[in-house]
């Protein structure tokens, strides 16, 4: 039976391959220090040729080795632990947290609201400024980077006193390095300033913080530098933006360190956002007073401030009290810097950034004491200093005091959000005590509320007749006063005497760009709050002005901007086109499209609504009627074609004899020759000649 059994044999394949290994020598291990070389390619401003010299900069590297666990504290017990099921109290938590994150996500809080209607009121403002102050002149622009094609060695440092010894080391290099001066045009210094600002995020997204810290410091050292007066408000506002991206990222990254761990819970989590101090570990604490040393160690005074402004918000890591007192101290140390330009603008930048970081209204007294220190330097302005900078570059005083309205205006504002009323009255008696100084007085119109401004309408004018300095001009006070009285009007009693002070002050007036630049504002005041009587008295005046010489071709806009105040206030139709210099304003756009465009301003207001048969209105209204029907030709789009179509029989249907059957038969008549060129009109006169047949029998 034995014999029946089949032969089981295993079968091998003899040709089998042979197994080939390639064997790489191996030169470093796991506790080598790691050193990795790196070429940059320069790509910032000023690049100069390669020296092919080595600089030592510190960035993270990812090692992989089994002694880097023991930095995280953590053991295997631990690790277990953390994967097992959290015990009842911390799952509660848990589930807690992750509602409150939801509902985070779902509504904005309060203090995100209140912050965004901070940072609106400047970012309103930057666009103007960058608009306004514009230069043809060659800007300097001072770079002392790493060169182009520059060796640079990233060590990995065993301890943290190498660290802070290696970094520092790199920031004195910085400031003794070569240095390049650049001559610019604006086109260019806008181009290397976004430059600047990508170098500054590329460099901190390598892990490269050094070199983000330099670039830093390299733009606020720009702030210094005020050799182009005419453009540095436009300075300030491209520089503070890289400052500003600068601070967030030094914040973020605290904030990311900065785990803790919640009460009951035993994961760690991110740091809310209206965190405390007593929540951040001393590791991130210690980061922050690293950040904070490093900035201390920068030699020049305005980089120096400008940095530490720029991380203003990370105060908060180490102590509640920290950033208030540094708002103050930060208020002094700029009292160092000897320009008065550059010191504006820096406690332009401080009370900024003071209002996007402080948490409670209560802790703004540093905003006043900021007003306070300019009024206490404000003799600076004239110091001779500041007025051989004028006469190098051909600057004239009142140009050069509008270039401290950004600042001034913006410090004005944020003090009076946060003061009460009887701080105008303090600023009135201080700004006597530098005899009604122009700068000053327009800040405070510019700063205060206008309702401030208009109960105390006879006092400012009085001022301004007052003022004895070259700073701010005249027309720039009265306009700024007219923009006050034209949202908020003074009380009836003042109204009078105010209308008579503010004309004998224009009437004086020698330039027509001057004086079309306060008409244009009070206009809107008198024809609001005056009868037809003054506004064509003002009218007439304004006719006196324009007509020789032709000057009103070079105003047409703040023409228009007339005629648009006067049809926006006066109601009474008839009395508006019966204003004896009403018409004859109409007459000075020789432009035709600008003259049709005011036609149809005035044609489809609101006042163009009730019929009439007042001769004069009639005649007004044919006459301008007249002006849109000519000014169509075959080039005319349809669109615009059938709009002055509407226009037209419009004004037909306003004129209403009543019962006078004769009149309005004459008047369809003259109207079907006036605008004849019109199919929509022809028709509209057919049907309205068909209403009349009845009242004929």
């Amino acid at each position: 039976m034995s014999a029946n059994l089949p032969v089981w044999k295993t079968e091998r394949n003899v040709d089998s391959r042979k197994l080939e290994f390639n064997w790489v020598a191996t030169v470093d291990h796991p506790l080598k220090n790691v050193v990795v070389t790196e070429r940059i390619p320069r790509r910032v401003l000023g690049s100069a040729p390669s020296t092919g010299r080595s600089t030592p900069i510190s960035a993270a590297a990812n090692i992989s080795e089994p002694l880097a666990l023991a930095l995280k504290k953590l053991d295997p017990l631990t690790e277990f632990a953390m994967r097992e099921e959290l015990d009842p109290l911390s799952k509660i938590a848990a589930e807690m947290d992750a509602v409150d994150s939801l509902s985070a996500k779902k509504e904005p809080s309060k203090k995100a609201d209140e912050k965004r209607d901070k940072t609106d009121s400047w970012t309103s403002r930057k666009s103007g400024i960058l608009q306004k102050y514009t230069t043809s002149e060659k800007l300097s622009m001072v770079t002392s980077f790493l060169l182009e094609g520059e060796k640079v060695v990233v060590r990995a440092q065993s301890t943290k006193v190498d660290k802070v010894q290696h970094r520092l080391e790199q920031l004195d290099s910085f400031e003794e390095g070569p240095q390049r001066k650049l001559d610019l045009s604006q086109a260019e210094y806008l181009l290397k300033i976004q430059q600047l600002n990508k170098e500054l995020v590329q460099a901190w997204n390598m892990q490269q913080r050094v070199k983000a810290l330099k670039i830093a410091i390299q733009c606020a050292k720009m702030l210094a530098d005020s050799d182009v007066l005419p453009f540095y408000p436009s300075k300030f506002v491209l520089v503070t933006d890289i400052l500003d991206c600068f601070g967030k990222l030094v914040y973020e990254r605290l904030r990311a360190k900065a785990v803790y761990y919640k009460p009951g819970g035993k994961t760690p989590v991110a740091l809310p956002e209206d965190f405390t101090p007593d929540m951040v570990p001393d590791s991130a604490k210690e980061t922050c007073l690293n950040w904070f040393f490093k900035i201390a160690s920068i030699r020049e005074l305005v980089p120096r401030l400008y940095v530490e402004m720029a991380l203003l918000k990370s105060y908060y890591f180490i102590s509640a009290n920290e950033c208030p007192e540094a708002l103050f101290r930060l208020t002094e140390m700029i009292l160092g810097i000897g320009n008065p330009l550059v010191a504006i603008y820096a406690r332009c930048y401080l009370c900024r950034v003071g209002l996007n970081v402080m948490t409670r209204h209560s802790e703004t007294g540093y905003l006043k004491r900021n007003f306070e220190c300019f009024l206490e330097t404000y003799q600076h302005l004239f110091g001779r200093s500041a007025t051989g900078d004028l006469s190098r570059q051909n600057l004239s005083i009142p140009i050069y005091m509008t270039l401290y309205t950004p600042a001034l205006d913006y410090i004005m504002e944020a003090v009076v959000q946060h003061s009460p009323e009887s701080v105008l009255s303090e600023l009135l008696e201080e700004c006597k005590r530098y005899s009604n100084s122009s700068l000053i007085l327009n800040t405070i119109m510019s700063g205060f509320k206008p309702t401030y401004i208009a109960q105390r309408t006879l006092q400012f004018l009085c001022m301004i007749g007052q003022c004895t300095d070259d700073g701010i001009p005249l027309h720039s006070l009265l306009r700024t006063l007219g923009l006050c009285v034209s949202i908020c009007p003074p009380p009836a009693e003042q109204r009078k005497p105010a209308l008579n002070a503010v004309w004998s002050n224009i009437a004086q007036l020698k330039k027509p760009s001057e004086y079309m630049s306060c008409v244009e504002i009070w206009v809107q005041f008198i024809a609001r709050n005056f009868s037809t009587r003054e506004v064509n008295t003002v009218l007439g005046d304004v006719l006196d002005h324009m007509v020789p010489n032709r000057c009103s071709e070079k105003f047409p806009m703040q023409l228009k901007a007339i005629v648009r105040h006067i049809v926006a206030e006066i109601t009474d139709f008839e009395a508006l086109l019966s204003m004896d210099n009403f018409l004859p304003l109409i007459d000075l756009f020789h432009d035709e499209s600008t003259k049709v465009e005011v036609c149809k301003l005035i044609l489809t207001s609101n006042l163009v609504e009730q019929k009439t048969n007042d001769l004069v209105t009639i005649n007004a209204l044919m006459y301008l009627g007249g002006i849109l029907h000519d000014c169509v030709n075959a080039l005319t789009p349809e669109d615009e074609h059938r709009q002055i179509g509407d226009i037209l029989c419009n004004i037909v249907n306003l004129v209403d004899y009543g019962r006078d059957f004769e009149q309005q038969l004459q008047f369809y008549v003259e109207a079907r020759g006036s605008f004849a060129s019109f199919d929509a009109v022809l028709a509209q006169l057919v049907q309205l000649m068909r209403a009349l047949e009845p009242s004929s029998l």
